[in-house]
């Protein structure tokens, strides 16, 4: 496990046991890389922090809300330190995920590609030399 932290990694347990419509219905459309063949993962910690969603290759993270978030001074601070770490960070809310499900996954794929990784794509290496080339 990265950074293995018991107390976050048994509270990430938790949050996924206890996930929102919201957050499984969304889960269901980012999960095994279904989404521009990227892949994510839920209730990660980061910083700390727990977040949602979160895609380590293109440093994205995805907050799914309730009401109680609107104008949250917290989450104001929370996604500032999630900026200085490197991440992007997109706020839904929940509302949102359920009945305009194709528009947030349209937005994710719209920041999916306007962020470039920070490696070169695979498909960039070269190919190892064959039996007996140098």
């Amino acid at each position: 496990m990265r950074g293995a932290n018991p107390t976050k990694t048994g509270r990430s347990r938790h949050l996924r046991r206890g996930s929102t419509d919201a957050e499984m219905k969304l889960w269901h459309h980012l999960r095994s890389r279904s989404l521009c063949a990227t892949k994510f993962v839920r209730q990660q910690p980061v910083g700390p922090f727990i977040v949602d969603f979160a895609c380590r290759e293109h440093r994205l993270i995805i907050e799914v809300d309730g009401s109680q978030h609107a104008e949250s001074p917290k989450d104001k601070a929370r996604d500032a330190f999630l900026r200085s770490q490197g991440y992007r960070v997109l706020r839904f809310w929940n509302n949102d995920v359920l009945t305009n499900t194709a528009g947030v996954l349209e937005t994710i794929a719209n920041a999916l590609a306007a962020l470039q990784p920070p490696h070169p794509p695979r498909c960039a290496r070269r190919p190892l030399p064959a039996s007996g080339e140098r």
